[in-house]
């Protein structure tokens, strides 16, 4: 393009910080982290790193006559902080605030209520144990029954059946509803938050709820109240952090779950244990000299209520095992062996996106792709992105779409997850375990779209990456229909 003369746009350039609750998500949901860095040239806190010296060292080749390019500024100041305990708490659940009444579950946006958390709160009658059915969670919902924790509903899984237990008495049935980014593209961008509903109980539906809004915001912060004591659940914390001269640091966040983070009344963003990211940034200019108040909202717990200043930020640590809801996919029983593949084929060499139409249109919820081989000869397969097209050849929706069964991924030394290969993102990929163990080929992956579709092909992107990356699939099979797997 440089040589050509073309004009073309990098992204990201900067890998900022979506400060505030507003990072987004990838399909069909796949929330992103609030450190936009994504290895970027200039990194989130305005560093540059070698890939902009590589960059600028290309640039510097076709320069015209008489330009020059700048040196880069210098780094702000980075500071680090002691760690310090957040010695008050306030619990949600006694800082819920005026109830709105509602004959039944409305999503958030009924409300008012833009983004952060939203209580919806019933009474159950005595009985036996009985299964609750949410209908869909967007986007986790965590279950209480008189104040005790049952289960949680989670989004990715489309996991929102709790079951509820034996009851001498009525009892109080909270559901504290999350909402994360949203899908920013795409059909998929009319993404409204908190319980969709009907929600059944015995086969029922369940009517007269309160709601509590949490929208996250200053005034609804500033009528916290705080006591001198830990606190269990979800609930915020607050303590301050003492700065000497203020400068960009990174707040260690490795010893909490999963919420929202605020320095000085500046929304961070959001933060989760699990990973990649385990800091979230704090500009130099939000910090004072002195005393600097931090809030922590964690709605699992943390297992130390501490917080550090670090010189450096902490991008790429993966803890798969802390993730409350997927340390393991729900177990299924797949059904293939009495099943004939709508397709066998195989995929062309190179990283290039393959586009393949059915000789005939085949129906189902589920859509299987099997691996048989990969063209390097060795155990792995790995997809960048899938996409599967309808009765006139176009992408259909990710929107409802989930994991129903992938038989092998890594999770451990990399985000292999099955996810990566329908998030719309070709950056990232599914990828069989390679860590602790290396399981042979066949591999199968099934797609739930949620619903019987019509399908006349599949668009198929190869892992990216140089010729010699591994996993991209040679020989493969198709199974398309309503009962590949049995939940």
């Amino acid at each position: 393009m440089l040589t050509h003369d073309e004009s073309f746009s990098i992204y990201m350039a900067h890998g900022g910080t979506t400060f505030g609750l507003w990072s987004g998500a990838d399909r069909p949901f796949k929330p992103d982290t609030s450190s936009y860095d994504y290895d970027a040239p200039i990194s989130e806190a305005g560093w540059a790193t070698e890939k902009f010296f590589q960059t600028r060292k290309l640039f510097a080749q076709y320069l015209l006559p008489g330009e020059s390019i700048p040196e880069p500024p210098a780094k702000n100041p980075v500071i680090s902080l002691a760690a310090v305990e957040l010695t008050e708490s306030a619990p949600m659940f006694a800082n819920l605030g005026k109830a709105i009444t509602s004959k039944s579950p409305l999503n958030m946006e009924k409300y008012n209520q833009a983004h952060g958390c939203i209580l919806y709160r019933t009474a159950i009658p005595a009985g036996d144990a009985s299964l609750l059915d949410l209908g869909a969670v967007h986007d986790f919902g965590f279950v209480f029954l008189d104040g005790k924790q049952l289960g949680i509903a989670d989004r990715r899984t489309s996991s929102f059946k709790i079951k509820l237990p034996a009851r001498t008495q009525a009892a109080t049935l909270d559901v504290l509803v999350e909402a994360m980014g949203r899908v920013n593209f795409g059909e998929e961008v009319h993404d409204r938050k908190g319980i969709q509903g009907p929600v059944k109980f015995e086969g029922n539906e369940l009517n007269d709820w309160k709601v509590y809004s949490f929208p996250l915001d200053k005034k609804m912060l500033g009528r916290l109240h705080f006591q001198k004591a830990a606190a269990t659940g979800p609930a915020f914390w607050r303590g301050s952090i003492r700065v000497e001269k203020p400068g960009d640091t990174f707040l260690d966040l490795r010893s909490w779950g999963k919420g929202v983070v605020w320095i000085n009344g500046h929304c961070l963003g959001r933060y989760w244990d699990i990973g990649p990211t385990q800091t979230a940034y704090v500009p130099g200019p939000w910090l004072k000299k002195g005393k600097n108040e931090v809030v922590i909202l964690d709605l699992v717990g943390p297992e130390k209520p501490v917080v550090a200043g670090l010189a450096q930020p902490i991008l790429n640590e993966l803890h798969p095992e802390k993730d409350f809801a997927r340390s393991h996919r729900p177990v299924v029983t797949l059904m293939l062996d009495s099943a004939k593949p709508v397709w066998t084929s195989s995929f062309e060499p190179g990283s290039a996106l393959q586009e393949v139409h059915l000789d005939a249109p085949a129906k189902g919820r589920y859509f299987c792709i099997e691996s048989l081989n990969a063209f390097d000869g060795k155990p792995y397969a790995a997809i960048g992105e899938f996409d599967v097209l309808d009765r006139s050849g176009k992408p259909i929706s990710h929107d409802g779409w989930s994991v129903a069964y992938v038989d092998s991924e890594e999770r451990e030394k990399e985000d292999g997850t099955a996810e990566n290969a329908i998030d719309g993102q070709t950056a990232n990929y599914w990828h069989t375990q390679w860590g602790s163990a290396s399981p042979n080929h066949p591999h199968r992956f099934i797609i739930d779209f949620g619903k019987s579709q019509t399908v006349t092909g599949f668009r198929y992107v190869p892992r990216q990456g140089a010729g010699d990356v591994g996993g991209r699939i040679k020989n493969y099979r198709i199974y398309v229909g309503d009962n590949l797997v049995q939940r």
